[in-house]
C-alpha cells in the first residue's frame, strides 16, 4: 500500500534501508495508452521502454535484484494481436539492449517458460542470458511466460526427476528448485496502475515481502515513483511473523 507522506527533498536511502531485491508488477501499459487515444501496442512499447530508466535507477539507488513481471501465463488469453505485437516488441528490445546491458555489468536472467514463444524472441533471450551470465552489478530478472503455480510445478517436477526422498523436502529446498534458486526472495513488490492483486507472481517468494501499490501506470513510473515506494518501504517495520518491541 502506498503511505500519505511522501519523500523529503533530501532524503537518500541509507544501505540498511534499501531493499536487496525489488520486483515490479508493471500494470497498466494499455490503459495508459487507451487514456492517450493510442493502440494498447503503444502503451506496451512505452512500459517496455521504461524498464531501462527503472534499470538505472535501481542501480543508482544500490538495488542488488530487479525482478519485472512482463508477460503471464494468463496473458496468452489476450488477443493474439496484441499478444503477438509484444513478442515482437520484447525480442526487438533484447536484441537492441543486450550489449549495452552486458558493458553496464547488468546479469540477465528469464524466469518463466520457454515453451510456446516465438524463435526470435526465445534466442533473443538465450543470447541476453548467456552473455551476461558473469555480471555481478545487478541482476534483471524478466519474467516472461511466467506464472507463480507454474513455477512451483515445474519446481515439483524437477525435485520427483532428481528422485529426492520425501523426507528430504524442505523449504530450502523448494527454494533452489524455483527459477529464481539461488537468490534471495524480492523485500518489496510494487505494483502500478492502482490493482491490489499479486496476480500469480512470485507466490512462493513473496510470503513476506512488502507491498506497495501506487495508482501511476507504469509508463509514468520513473526515478522519483521509485524513491517514493523506497522511502514507504523505508518506515516498514519488518516482523516476519514474529513480534517487534512487545507488539503483535
Amino acid at each position: 500500500m502506498t503511505t500519505p507522506e511522501s519523500a523529503p527533498p533530501e532524503w537518500k536511502p541509507a544501505p540498511e534501508q534499501l531493499p536487496r531485491h525489488v520486483a515490479i508488477i508493471m500494470d497498466g501499459n494499455g490503459r495508459w495508452a487507451t487514456a492517450r487515444g493510442l493502440p494498447r501496442l503503444h502503451g506496451h512499447r512505452a512500459g517496455t521502454d521504461n524498464v531501462r530508466e527503472i534499470l538505472k535507477a535501481s542501480v543508482e539507488f544500490g538495488i542488488q535484484y530487479l525482478t519485472i513481471y512482463a508477460f503471464s501465463t494468463e496473458n496468452w488469453t489476450r488477443p493474439a494481436d496484441e499478444v503477438n505485437g509484444l513478442f515482437e516488441i520484447m525480442a526487438e528490445v533484447i536484441r537492441d539492449e543486450t550489449e549495452d546491458l552486458h558493458r553496464n555489468g547488468v546479469c540477465v536472467r528469464h524466469i518463466g517458460r520457454s515453451e510456446g514463444l516465438p524463435a526470435s524472441l526465445a534466442d533473443a533471450i538465450s543470447a541476453a542470458t548467456a552473455l551476461t551470465h558473469d555480471n555481478r552489478r545487478i541482476t534483471l530478472n524478466v519474467a516472461f511466460n511466467y506464472g507463480g503455480r507454474a513455477e512451483l510445478v515445474d519446481a515439483v517436477r524437477r525435485i520427483i526427476r532428481d528422485q529426492i526422498r520425501a523426507d528430504d523436502v524442505t523449504e530450502e529446498l523448494v527454494s533452489r528448485y524455483l527459477y529464481t534458486g539461488g537468490q534471495p526472495d524480492p523485500d518489496l513488490i510494487i505494483r502500478t496502475a492502482g490493482e491490489m492483486r499479486l496476480s500469480n507472481f512470485l507466490i512462493w517468494q513473496a510470503a513476506y515481502a512488502e507491498y506497495y501499490s501506487t495508482s501511476t501506470y507504469w509508463p509514468d513510473f520513473g526515478r522519483p515513483e521509485l524513491r517514493e515506494a523506497l522511502f514507504a518501504y523505508a518506515g516498514r517495520k519488518r516482523k516476519f511473523g514474529s513480534v517487534l518491541n512487545g507488539t503483535c
